[in-house]
């Protein structure tokens, strides 16, 4: 090799590791630089950041419920004959008293005048009676009459007052037969499809329509037995619990005003539960019997309770934990304890953090301890960059290109 090609290698081994050199000392400061104190130089993350808020939380028990009828009647008929016409509307509401269905009552009038006929020809043998008997006792003719007889118009005129009362009692049963063709309703309620049509011949085991009660309702739900003492010991402070009826399907609330009437005596030893039962007015129909309600029981009021955002909360490895933003902008993992949940979108915080204490609930997935951060309240966004902010990240991607 000669000697002109000897130094031009040396002088492009020089030129490379000028190039290298140069590149390694004007290093861009991206994502995870370290400035000469060691600190984190890159940009801060913007996250949203919300105050841990003091407040009264009322505290519930959940379940799943059933709504049932405060009354269910099956009307069925109290004697037997042919149905004349049926007088209610399906699906309506009828009141109490009212009719609901007629049976022929030409049989049940025709024992019922019989029974008034034979009341009036026993009150027509007690008058003869009782006047013969008066007679008897008159001074002018009792000296004529036998004692005997005395005693036998007595006799008679007992026998007739008993015939009479045993014949007020057979009107009184002929009056009850002939009422019961006209069927009516025993309660105020909705009534539901018909189960006979007229000009049948019921009995006194067809049913003719099914009435239930919708004002009140009950709802019946079931708690298991680790809550009993709570429920109870709520229950012993003289205010009636307040009951919630919400939606299956996105738990928004149906009925509110409920209130708990009933904590059953037994607990269930086959599903360790115990039932109960709360009442709601009902008085717009938004519950219906045999409808599978979520039941809300609140059994206490926490006052004073810590609050944050349900999204603030991580789940790591050594339990719950939450970002938590310093003075100087940086965060940390701060581990905390949740007490429970307040509503659908925010947790009671049980120890790990105190009021005013500003946690991270948004952008938690490009934090890590030390990361610093810009905080925004709820519904803030960043800024937008700026020309030279724009023009430095085009200068940083250009460089990590060439590095690669």
């Amino acid at each position: 090799m000669s000697r002109f090609w000897k130094i031009a290698l040396i002088v492009l081994a020089v030129v490379i590791v000028a190039v290298v050199a140069v590149r390694v000392l004007h290093k861009p400061a991206g994502a995870g630089a370290k400035g000469a104190d060691g600190k984190d130089n890159a940009p801060p993350v913007p996250v949203t950041v919300v105050p841990v808020a003091k407040q009264n939380v009322p505290v519930y028990l959940t379940a799943l419920g059933t709504v049932q009828a405060l009354n269910t009647v099956t009307v069925l008929p109290q004697v037997s004959g042919r149905l004349l016409s049926i007088d209610f509307t399906e699906g309506q509401p009828v009141t109490k008293g009212q009719v609901l269905a007629r049976i022929d009552p030409r049989t049940f009038q025709a024992s019922y005048d019989q029974a008034v006929a034979r009341r009036k020809q026993d009150q027509s043998l007690l008058a003869t009676a009782r006047s013969n008997y008066q007679r008897t006792q008159d001074p002018q003719y009792s000296q004529y009459v036998a004692k005997i007889d005395q005693v036998t118009q007595k006799n008679t005129v007992a026998q007739y007052e008993a015939a009479v009362a045993a014949d007020e009692a057979a009107v009184r049963d002929a009056k009850v037969q002939l009422d019961y063709t006209e069927i009516r309703s025993p309660i105020d309620g909705l009534a539901g499809i018909r189960a006979v049509d007229p000009g049948n011949v019921v009995t006194t085991s067809s049913p003719i329509v099914t009435l239930t009660q919708l004002h009140p309702i009950n709802v019946m739900f079931t708690l298991p037995e680790q809550n009993l003492d709570m429920v109870r010991g709520a229950a012993q402070g003289g205010k009636p619990l307040e009951v919630t009826a919400l939606d299956r399907v996105d738990a928004h609330p149906i009925a509110s005003g409920g209130v708990l009437k009933v904590i059953d005596n037994q607990i269930d030893t086959s599903t360790g539960t115990f039932r109960l039962k709360s009442e709601f007015g009902n008085e717009h129909n938004e519950l219906w019997p045999g409808q599978f309600v979520n039941v809300r029981l609140l059994v206490n009021t926490v006052d004073g309770g810590l609050v944050i955002p349900s999204q603030g909360v991580q789940r790591g490895p050594d339990g719950d934990y939450v970002y938590l933003v310093q003075g100087d902008n940086t965060v940390k993992m701060q581990s905390i304890v949740v007490a429970g949940e307040v509503g659908d979108s925010h947790v009671m915080i049980g120890s790990g953090l105190k009021v005013g204490d500003k946690v991270v609930t948004e952008g938690q997935f490009r934090l890590k301890p030390g990361s610093k951060v810009n905080p925004l309240k709820p519904g803030e966004v960043p800024a937008a960059p700026t020309a030279a902010e724009l023009q430095k990240s085009k200068q940083d991607n250009k460089g990590g290109r060439g590095r690669r």
